[in-house]
Order: C-alpha cells, then structure tokens, then sequence
C-alpha cells in the first residue's frame, strides 16, 4: 500500500517505519506538526527527521509550520475547566486538548495524501506510552475515513525500548516534552515534582537513627 506516515519526530519514526517496510508498504513521511513549540525546537526535531529519512531514502513531506492553527484548535478545551469534584493538577482536559492536536495533524496529512495519490495514512504517535493511544486510532479512523484512506493503525507502545535504544544508538535528538507549549510546562512542573520528592527521599533516609 502507498502509506503517507504522519511522523512527529525521528526517534519515534525508527521502528514503524521498519515494521511498516516489513509489512511491505511503500512510504512517505508526513512532518506536519504546527503544536511544536517554539519555533527552534520544531526545527530540531524536523533536521533530526529529515537526516535520518535521507540517510534511509525514505521522502518527507514538511506541511506549513503555523502555530496559530494549534492555538484555534485547542483553545475552546484550554478554555473549559475540568470537573472540580476531580483531582487533577491541569485546569481542563488532557485527553481532549491532545484529541484536538491529533485532530489538526491527521486533517493536514490525510489531506495531503488524498490529493497526491496515497491509499492510506498511519501515525507514529501511537509509539509513545505518554500519548492517549486510543484516542489516536479514534482520530486517525475518522479522518482516514473522511478523505477516502485506509486508517493503517497500530499500537507501536510495545516498540517503544527499542525506539529508545536505537535512536540514542544512532545518537539522535530526544526531546523531553511533547511537543506543546502546554505540555513543556507540563513535563517541566513533573520533572521539578520529582526532584522535590528524590530530594525530601534522600533528607529523611539521612535523618535516620
């Protein structure tokens, strides 16, 4: 099948791109992804990619960069508060605001891939255990459906160690966040939360008699 994989960086492009190969599609890159933030981190991800689909002679594709687009599409759930009876340290919901993403991405790629001939479109988004798989096959069904493609899903989490092992084998940038400027906060408040709590582990293992 002539597949158009939307990617969102190279590190998470390693394994499908090579069990899509092994399940022999002919494929194309999709690098459609206005959520980066900012501008110099989606260039960096994007030179990643595009270094490494050379070096394979896989084609990329780069959609318009426009982060204004990012901001229209999540900001009625950034704007909407989650129930208060719920605990939760975000103002409102994850899961939807990232649907939304997905959702603005996919509409990109499959667009794309209906007006230049390709018969299905697949995501490498689903590699990642910090992203709401189900949602993204949801996302990725609807939109494939609407533009007359083959929703090629799959569950890549359990890839996931090797995606890690090679791409710091390769010596490939590995961000730490998502992508969003909403999840670099986020990612930067956990990590901080870890911190706090290793350090307040150390205090009271030295405070033992």
């Amino acid at each position: 099948m002539k597949l158009l994989l939307h990617a969102c960086c190279g590190p998470c492009s390693l394994e499908p791109v090579r069990l899509l190969q092994e399940a022999g599609h002919e494929l194309a890159i999709a690098y459609m992804n206005s959520n980066i933030h900012p501008e110099a981190e989606y260039v960096r991800r994007r030179d990643t990619l595009l270094a490494w689909a050379q070096e394979e002679g896989i084609p990329v594709i780069e959609g318009v960069y426009d982060p204004g687009l990012w901001e229209a599409a999540v900001a009625p759930i950034v704007a909407a508060p989650c129930d208060k009876n719920v605990p939760s340290p975000l103002p409102h919901d994850r899961s939807e605001r990232c649907r939304a993403c997905y959702r603005l991405r996919f509409e990109e790629a499959a667009r794309y891939g209906a007006e230049h001939g390709f018969e299905g479109i697949c995501t490498t988004l689903s590699v990642s255990p910090y992203q709401f798989t189900e949602v993204i096959g949801e996302e990725l069904s609807r939109i494939a459906a609407k533009y007359g493609l083959v929703a090629v899903f799959e569950d890549f989490r359990p890839y996931y160690p090797e995606a890690t092992r090679r791409s710091r084998e390769l010596g490939m940038y590995r961000q730490n966040y998502c992508g969003c400027r909403l999840s670099e906060a986020e990612a930067a408040a956990e990590r901080e939360e870890r911190k706090r709590l290793r350090k307040a582990k150390k205090s009271e293992a030295g405070g033992v008699v």
